[in-house]
């Protein structure tokens, strides 16, 4: 049988997602963390602030429009004034041919103006949803990986493409319903005032008392749109969770309790968007209820003052025509106030995306191609932790590996060996000591450079959906045919090509779900190879083949440690025993360095992980 030389996989604090079986971020893989808070909430300058970056690089566009929407405004204006011409012209038996003619022109060519005024902000409506999401992904992709661990996935993909939809309509429709509706707004009153400014306080009597309730559901607004955007994003968390462990779920007859928990979430979501949808039709009504309620107060006062002679009855038609035209800005200046709070809530939320912490990639030093010479790695009294509330994970680790060839990290679980892995990808930064390569510290190193030199194998040796080509070239996009026909010869993948219906270019999977674990454990040491690197960490690389296929990948690695540096986290002794050197981690320390005879002679620990292997493989 094949033997491993610790029984289970690292899971204590050597792995960042499993310290004392929590999240180094304080979360847990439960459907109840959603990740909707990443950090502290947004004043409202700084979400104005926000909401003018979106906006600012279309704000010639959306001025445009906002002319356009003044014009068809305007003309909208000039209609009353034409109908009080038209009442008064009836009055002195004139000819109303050209008012109505005017009438007309005025409405047809308002309803053109206006139409094309919203068509450009639709479309610039649009383009900010798009740059917010080509930005938001951009950076997402960026972030350092201890943001990522402490967040949600489901709940950042929310951010991309449910709250930048929200975008759509508070960057454009509402900065310009506002602009617009408020001039409207103001020439209305102006024109009502100069026909009479009785009714005109009668007007605004009414349009302030409604309105002062109104302003009084805008928070509430904004609060459930922000509540129904997180439960939004609960629900992607929890399909990720199921998605990505699909046969977990179905081998544990837990369908029912998964969709019970999604269909939790949804019903929040529906509870917190009806809440929303609430304050929003009251603020929407009130706008109706007010240009009536003041119409019948004028039309009463109005009627009086025209049997009165204060003012004529064509004063008093003009008047009322004001007022319903008063319905328009007015809604505007509402709808505005609400999309507003619903957009708000969505900033707010890709704000604290965007204030992720992300990796500094020096584009002034791009990724090069790899050197031929194998790279040196040492440790110098390395300590680290996942975060300042966590346990050390390294208590000054020590070592120093040249190259080439093999060099092996064993010892128990939560020693800290695969985090050895992760401080020189510089995943993590360490806490104290330097990590060098080549001399280097990796704080030093331009990012693309440092990864460009180094082909890393993860524990669990993770297959991207798409084609077994795609993700063979994953790491060397430029790859040649030759190439990879060497790498799937030295990784014994040809057979499988030959077996699979459309050969490299055949989909293998959300995951790699098409293929075997130990087909996607090759997958994954192919593609490492085929980038040709200087340093190859292989995270126990070989755990799910079976024993043909590892001695075949074995031979593989040993050559590759003739002209490269390998380190390799092994749990299995027929891995160790072939490495160069043994470095032997309890603890978050180093204990001991030597070769596989040394260390059974002289270390302990070693020896007795060496001889319970022997003793397995004596039964």
């Amino acid at each position: 049988m094949t033997n491993t030389i610790a029984a289970d996989p690292e899971d204590s604090t050597d792995s960042p997602d499993r310290t004392d079986g929590a999240d180094p971020g304080g979360g847990t893989d439960g459907a109840d963390s959603a990740g909707s808070a990443l950090g502290p909430k947004l004043t409202p300058r700084e979400t104005w602030r926000a909401l003018y970056r979106h906006f600012r690089p279309h704000r010639r566009i959306v001025a445009l429009g906002a002319v356009l929407a003044l014009i068809g405004a305007a003309t909208g204006l000039a209609q009353p004034l034409a109908a009080k011409a038209l009442v008064d012209r009836l009055g002195d038996n004139g000819s109303v041919g050209g008012i109505l003619v005017l009438l007309t022109a005025l409405v047809v060519l308002g309803t053109a103006i206006e139409s094309v005024g919203a068509y450009l902000l639709e479309r610039t409506a649009e383009s900010v949803v798009l740059a917010a999401r080509r930005t938001l992904i951009g950076r997402l992709l960026r972030l350092r990986l201890p943001e990522v661990e402490r967040t949600q996935p489901g709940d950042l993909m929310s951010r991309v493409t449910s709250d930048t939809t929200l975008l759509r309509a508070v960057t454009t429709q509402s900065i310009v319903s506002a602009g617009t509706g408020g001039l409207a707004f103001l020439a209305t009153i102006v024109l009502m005032g100069l026909m009479d400014a009785v009714l005109l306080a009668v007007t605004l009597g009414v349009i302030v008392l409604i309105g002062g309730a109104v302003a009084l559901v805008m928070p509430k607004i904004a609060e459930a749109t922000r509540r129904s955007q997180e439960s939004v994003a609960k629900i992607s968390t929890v399909l990720e969770r199921a998605f990505g462990a699909f046969r977990t779920v179905k081998a544990s007859g837990a369908e029912d309790r998964e969709s019970a928990v999604v269909e939790a979430a949804a019903q929040e979501a529906w509870r917190h968007g009806v809440r929303s949808a609430k304050w929003q039709s009251v603020a929407s009504t009130s706008v109706g209820l007010a240009v009536q309620v003041s119409f019948l107060a004028v039309l009463g006062i109005g009627g009086a003052r025209v049997a009165s002679g204060a003012i004529s009855v064509s004063t008093l038609v003009a008047f009322l025509l004001f007022l319903f035209y008063l319905l328009d800005p007015v809604s505007k200046l509402v709808n505005a106030a609400s999309q507003y709070q619903v957009g708000s809530a969505a900033i707010a939320r890709i704000e604290e995306a965007e204030r992720l912490e992300t990796e500094v990639l020096d584009t002034a030093a791009p990724a090069t191609a790899a050197a031929d010479t194998p790279a040196s790695v040492v440790f110098e009294d390395v300590t680290f932790r996942y975060r300042d509330t966590l346990p050390y994970v390294h208590h000054g680790v020590s070592f120093d590996v040249r190259g080439p060839g093999m060099t092996a990290f064993v010892g128990p679980s939560g020693a800290g060996k695969t985090t050895v892995f992760g401080l020189i990808e510089r995943f993590y930064e360490a806490t104290g000591g330097r990590v060098l390569i080549d001399g280097k510290d990796v704080r030093d190193w331009p990012l693309p450079e440092l990864r460009a030199a180094i082909g890393y194998v993860e524990q669990d040796a993770p297959v991207l959906a798409g084609t077994l080509r795609e993700n063979l070239v994953f790491a060397a996009p430029d790859a040649s045919e030759e190439a990879i026909r060497d790498v799937l010869l030295r990784a014994k993948l040809v057979t499988l090509v030959e077996n699979l219906p459309d050969g490299l270019e055949t989909l293998v999977g959300h995951r790699g779900s098409k293929l075997s674990g130990g087909e996607r454990q090759r997958v994954a040491i192919a593609r490492a190879l085929l980038r040709r690197p200087r340093l190859l960490l292989l995270d126990e690389a070989t755990s799910q083949l079976d024993a043909v296929n590892e001695m075949a990948l074995r031979d593989v690695v040993a050559e590759a440690a003739r002209e490269v540096t390998v380190l390799v986290v092994a749990h299995r002794l027929s891995t160790v025993t072939l490495a160069d050197r043994i470095v032997v981690m309890d603890a978050g320390k180093v204990r001991a360095v030597g070769t596989h005879q040394e260390l059974v002679a002289d270390d302990p620990l070693y020896g007795e992980l060496a001889a319970t292997q022997f003793l397995a493989s004596a039964r």
